[in-house]
């Protein structure tokens, strides 16, 4: 059994190298190929939570078993890591120990998907409500999709919005990055909005959308968070989930909304559902996060970790917002 550190992983892969993977899996997993099982564990209640997600799929030589932690007491708060096992025999074959890392990055990377596939194709102002790892890091995967001019970025504490800013630019200097004290000013100036966060109340009204925007909420990943109210939903052309069953069961907001979704990620990538026909709709992709994620982030990562390329720059992370 190989065992790879988190130092070693963060070197070796990025969102941008999980994008096409993450989109290829997004769409067998919805011609109903593969298992992808989530369970949520909350042992410190509000201030620490626990995601075990695993995944197999037909033809891939392994499966995965993760596990993912968050204790808002820990340092830093998000852990965990990727056991792969031989697909034929249940051998352990690999032990990722990522630090959360490969889920920061296979995350933004379905971000990524989310937003070439609904938002309009012209769209230039992103605002990013959040200011931790996941924020940033959607914020460099709707940038890398997209031809994004400005960035806000909006937080519950000033300085957190305006390091994300000063993170962003050094990643994207062609991109103008700001904070905005106001959330409700910089969804307003958005082509493409981006909620991550782990509020359990709405920081998104649905009020404040208007004709054309795109909205990818990837914070409310279990029933007791919420980003989006329900006026988002009810005002949205196109509701897209990663997995119909996953959000019915696991995003807190959609759930208190009492409405349902239009089509998945993969069906869209499979031509099954046309996904957003008229630049005037708003769209709203919701993202609980699944099992078959980490499968190919840990499918790529292994292959990445043996090439082990020279002269490669490191790849955005966690690290960046230290």
């Amino acid at each position: 059994m190989k065992v790879f550190d988190s130092p070693a992983i963060r070197r070796a892969v990025g969102f941008a190298d999980l994008i096409e993977p993450v989109a290829e899996i997004f769409a067998e997993f919805s011609r109903g190929r593969g298992e992808a099982p989530i369970a949520v564990l909350r042992p410190a209640g509000e201030r620490g939570d626990v995601h075990v997600k695993s995944a197999c799929m037909p033809g891939r030589s392994i499966f995965t078993v993760k596990v993912a932690t968050w204790f808002a007491d820990a340092h830093p708060p998000a852990g965990g890591f990727i056991a792969a096992h031989d697909a034929r025999t249940g051998a352990l074959v690999a032990l990722l120990r990522d630090e959360h890392h490969l889920t920061d990055v296979r995350t933004a990377a379905a971000g990524a998907v989310a937003a070439r596939l609904l938002a309009r194709p012209d769209a230039t102002a992103l605002t990013v409500l959040g200011t931790g790892v996941q924020a940033y890091l959607q914020a460099l995967a709707v940038c890398a999709v997209l031809p994004v001019r400005q960035v806000i970025v909006w937080g519950r504490r000033q300085a957190a919005a305006t390091a994300m800013c000063a993170a962003l630019a050094d990643r994207l200097p062609r991109v103008t990055a700001r904070a905005a004290s106001q959330a409700e000013e910089a969804v307003c100036s958005a082509d493409v909005i981006v909620t991550a966060t782990g509020s359990t109340a709405p920081i998104l009204s649905g009020d404040w959308l208007r004709a054309g925007q795109h909205v990818t909420g990837v914070g409310a990943d279990d029933p007791t968070k919420a980003e989006l109210d329900a006026a988002c939903f009810h005002r949205a052309d196109l509701v897209v989930a990663d997995s119909r069953a996953a959000v019915r069961r696991f995003a807190g907001d959609l759930r208190a909304a009492g409405t349902d979704v239009d089509a998945e990620l993969g069906e869209v990538l499979l031509g099954r559902h046309l996904g957003r026909v008229d630049p005037a709709q708003i769209t709203i992709a919701k993202l609980v996060g699944l099992g078959i994620q980490d499968l190919v982030a840990a499918e790529t990562a292994l292959r990445l970790l043996e090439q082990e390329p020279a002269g490669r720059p490191v790849p955005a992370s966690a690290r960046d917002l230290a």
